[in-house]
């Protein structure tokens, strides 16, 4: 594993000012009423608007469901059920959905009623194929030789996949087919991007006609298709973002180079300019005979189709933009929304590079009501972006890190163990417990070996989250006394780790005068880990916080559903203990007695 080093050198500045005319115009995002069928053609009779599903790990297409409204459910008899289509049409869309399958479960998503992206459980499979979860499902002709009739699918970069009964979240953003008017077909659907559990597994993934199913025939726009023959799949909090307008244009574009340095406190237009032109499109890269310090000013006319709210982000590798629009800075650097009403509207951009051994590159990355971002001017403007540097666990992997759990919680003490069964977890030594979970790639270490590097580490593949870390066990006074938030009088103190001949480690700590051994193994087949705590001289009082989380299902067998269905947890061995959920400042928490020893499993 390689960590490539750049040298920051500083070199002279340069600015360019430039005029420019833009088109713009805009898109609606659906989020489809779940309260009854109506947003679908003649529904069959297996799907159904219900109110909560839960599925089960070892009875396959079994879905139990409540009454009430918010998921759509469908449950094919001997897979005698309809296929589901939505009553409108579409074209660019960004879709986003949760879904639910059952075990063996398999459905699909059709886009534009044509292109699949393959639903499946898939849970537990190491090397996934185009028919697995998060597959974009192959094409078919009867024609060719036998096996080789399928072609071109497409598999997801890794799997993702959670656990039959959990709720899956997928976003895919989708290009429709380009036509002329004659109706020849000039350009390919395309999955641009497609994120899974939060993992991008698919980038601009061109289909040259519809998959197996999607027919031979395709059009600018098509319904969305629910397959609804093969298993049983409910969804929720669908959503389109329907792309239905042309892009912004660029017209009467010009430019004035300025010898110098940019210098925010001077008025620019009251500079005299050294050079200036006419230019087709936004560009730094093609303006020549330039100075050795210079800025460049683009100025010109944005023409605005729909009145509405606008989002433009200037993109300059190695320097700054600064971009006004009717005189108000928008742009600098960073995200910038403004209202713009309809009609034509002054556009300024001052181009100041400060880091001269760059190439010189300019974007304009627009957003916009009914318009997917995109740039504006140079696509060279990802330049200098570093590699990423991946760690694999092909066996038992220990690597430890900083590693930042949410928004201003690090844990500066983690251990991240990798398994060959690709999944994955990391344990916070500070707190003796398992913060996070994982299935998929081991680490990304670029945030902490490129260059100087911040120390800490980042999972590649799915992630559960377990919150804020804290202590795993603790003496509690009476049954409902609310759980400690650090290690305050505690006698917590950490002993370090042991290897087994696997290399599987067992973490080792003192609570007050108890010893503690924390032994996490998978359970076999990548269906998760369990985890034996063993304690020696362990004092009155102690309990295990098992879990905690907005919601916890118990189930049958010592099986509990947490925090929305986002993961299993099964108790193995309480030495016959009792594990109670109780209430905590507004969301729930498992908690259990513990003696000498106590095993339980987290499935995800």
């Amino acid at each position: 594993m390689t960590s490539i080093h750049r040298s920051a050198i500083t070199r002279p500045l340069t600015i360019i000012l430039v005029t420019i005319t833009i088109s713009i115009a805009t898109s609606a995002q659906t989020a489809i009423s779940l309260n009854d069928l109506s947003f679908f053609k003649t529904p069959g009779k297996s799907w159904s608007i219900v109110g909560d599903v839960t599925g089960d790990l070892n009875k396959e297409e079994v879905m139990t469901s409540t009454p009430g409204t918010g998921i759509l459910l469908n449950l094919p008899v001997n897979k005698n059920g309809a296929d589901l289509y939505t009553q409108s049409e579409f074209g660019d869309v960004d879709l986003e959905m949760d879904y639910n399958m059952a075990k063996n479960s398999n459905s699909g998503i059709y886009l534009q009623g044509r292109y699949e992206f393959q639903l499946l459980d898939s849970w537990t499979v190491k090397n996934p194929t185009y028919g697995d979860n998060g597959g974009v499902y192959e094409r078919w002709d009867d024609k060719r030789p036998d096996g080789a009739k399928g072609y071109e699918g497409y598999a997801p970069r890794q799997n993702v996949s959670r656990a039959p009964g959990l709720w899956q979240h997928v976003k895919i953003s989708f290009q429709a087919p380009r036509f002329l008017a004659n109706g020849q077909k000039i350009e390919n659907a395309k999955m641009l991007r497609v994120e899974l559990n939060g993992v991008l597994i698919h980038e601009n993934v061109e289909m040259l006609a519809p998959t197996r199913g999607g027919g031979d025939v395709e059009k600018p726009l098509g319904p969305l298709r629910l397959q609804g023959d093969h298993g049983t799949v409910a969804f929720r909090n669908i959503k389109i973002t329907n792309f239905d307008k042309p892009r912004p244009s660029v017209s009467d574009l010009k430019y004035a180079v300025y010898k110098g340095r940019y210098n925010e406190d001077k008025d620019v237009s009251k500079l005299p300019s050294d050079v200036q032109g006419s230019l087709v499109k936004l560009t730094a890269s093609t303006i020549n005979n330039l100075p050795n310090e210079y800025f460049i000013k683009y100025t010109g006319t944005i023409r605005i189709n729909d009145a509405g709210e606008y989002s433009f982000r200037v993109e300059v590798p190695g320097g700054r933009g600064i971009l006004k629009i009717n005189g108000q800075a928008v742009g600098n650097g960073l995200n910038n929304d403004i209202n713009l009403s309809a009609g034509n509207v002054p556009f300024e951009l001052i181009y100041a590079k400060e880091e001269d051994w760059k190439n010189r590159s300019l974007g304009l990355l627009i957003t916009g009501p009914g318009i997917r971002p995109f740039i504006i001017g140079d696509s060279a403007i990802s330049e200098g972006s570093t590699d990423p540097i991946y760690v694999d666990a092909p066996v038992n992997t220990i690597l430890r890190s900083f590693m930042n759990i949410s928004q201003g919680v690090k844990s500066v003490h983690a251990v991240n163990v990798g398994s060959p069964d690709k999944i994955h977890y990391t344990y916070d030594l500070d707190f003796g417990n398992i913060i996070q979970v994982w299935r998929g790639g081991f680490l990304e270490a670029t945030p902490m070996w490129h260059d100087r590097g911040d120390g800490t580490s980042r999972p590649v593949g799915a992630v559960i989250r377990f919150g804020k870390p804290a202590l795993s066990l603790s003496k509690l006074a009476t049954p409902q006394s609310a759980w400690p938030k650090d290690t305050t009088n505690s006698g917590f103190r950490a002993r370090g780790y042991k290897l087994d001949k696997r290399d599987v480690p067992t973490f080792l700590y003192q609570l007050d005068s108890s010893m503690v051994e924390d032994a996490i193994t998978s359970t076999g087949e990548g269906q998760g880990f369990r985890r034996d705590i063993i304690v020696k001289k362990a004092s009155p009082n102690l309990y295990a916080r098992l879990a905690e989380g907005a919601s916890i299902q118990v189930l049958e067998n010592n099986m509990y559903l947490i925090d929305s269905k986002a993961y299993y947890l099964r108790i193995d061995d309480a030495g016959g203990a009792q594990a109670t959920v109780r209430d905590n400042d507004g969301r729930k928490e498992l908690v259990i007695p513990v003696q000498n020893k106590l095993s339980y499993s987290i499935l995800y």
